[in-house]
C-alpha cells in the first residue's frame, strides 16, 4: 500500500487543494493526518473539513487541541470559524499512534522534545528517546510539528517528518512524506520512503489571508506563506 502522511495544515486551503490533486495523482490509498488542521490561516474551518473526510487515521496536533480546548483568548476567530461541534472533534484526537509496515513498527506523534506533546518533555536535548514510550521500542518515528521535512537514519531506526502542507518553513511549499510498504505487516520486507514536495499558489493563499482582517497574526501568516520565513 502506498500512504501518505501529512500535517499542519493550518486553514491554507490553495496548498491543501494542491497536495489532494498530487496525492491523486500519486494514486495513494490512504493518508494519514498527523496533527494541526486548524489556526494560523484563514480557512481553518475548510482544512478541518477536508481532513475529516479524506483522512482515515488522526493525530492531534498542539493548534487542533488549543483552539478545540479554547486555550487562549486571541485564538476566538477561530473559534466563531468552526463552532462547537468541529472543536469537540478536535479535542478527541489521540496523541499519538503506532504501526507497523513492512516489519517497521512506527510510532505517529505531532510535537517536538520541546514540548509535551511528545511526551518527554523531561529531556529537552534534540530528538530524545523518540523512538522509546508506552513500554515499546520502536524502530521506525513519524512525526509533524516542525514544519520542515526530513528522513534520515538514526541508530534506533528511520525517523521521518512530514513537513507542513500549508505553513512550510524553508522552502514554501506542500509537503508531505509518502511510504509505499505492505501495511500491518511484522515481517520485514521491502519499503519506499519520499518526502513529497508540491508547489502551489502561495500568492493566491497570501490573498485569502489578506481579505480577512480579522485574522489573527494576518501579516505573519502571509509571510510565512510567502517566504517560509518563521514570522511569531
Amino acid at each position: 500500500m502506498k500512504i501518505a502522511f501529512i500535517g499542519d495544515l493550518h486553514g491554507n486551503m490553495v496548498a491543501t487543494r494542491a497536495m489532494e490533486k498530487e496525492l491523486t495523482r500519486q494514486q495513494t490509498d490512504e493518508i494519514w493526518f498527523l496533527g494541526d488542521a486548524v489556526g494560523k490561516g484563514p480557512q481553518s474551518r475548510e482544512t478541518c473539513d477536508w481532513v475529516r473526510a479524506n483522512c482515515t487515521h488522526f493525530i492531534g496536533g498542539n493548534w487542533d487541541y488549543g483552539i478545540g480546548g479554547r486555550e487562549l483568548a486571541e485564538d476566538g476567530y477561530f473559534w466563531d470559524q468552526l463552532g462547537e461541534e468541529r472543536m469537540e472533534w478536535l479535542c478527541t484526537l489521540p496523541r499519538e499512534a503506532d504501526v507497523y509496515i513492512s516489519g517497521t513498527h512506527f510510532r505517529l506523534f505531532h510535537g517536538r522534545p520541546v514540548t509535551p506533546l511528545m511526551l518527554v518533555q523531561e529531556d529537552k536535548s534534540i530528538l530524545a528517546a523518540p523512538f522509546q514510550a508506552n513500554g515499546t521500542t520502536y524502530t521506525g518515528v513519524i512525526f509533524a510539528d516542525s514544519h520542515r521535512p526530513f528522513l534520515r537514519t538514526l541508530n534506533e531506526g528511520y525517523i521521518l517528518n512530514t513537513g507542513s502542507v500549508g505553513n512550510s518553513m524553508g522552502v514554501p511549499k506542500a509537503h508531505g512524506i509518502i511510504i509505499d510498504g505492505e501495511l500491518g505487516s511484522r515481517e520485514n520486507g521491502p519499503m519506499s520512503m519520499s518526502i513529497l514536495s508540491v508547489p502551489y499558489d502561495n500568492a493566491a493563499a497570501a490573498e485569502v489571508a489578506r481579505q480577512d482582517v480579522h485574522l489573527p497574526h494576518r501579516e505573519a501568516f502571509i509571510k510565512e506563506v510567502l517566504t517560509g520565513v518563521y514570522s511569531r
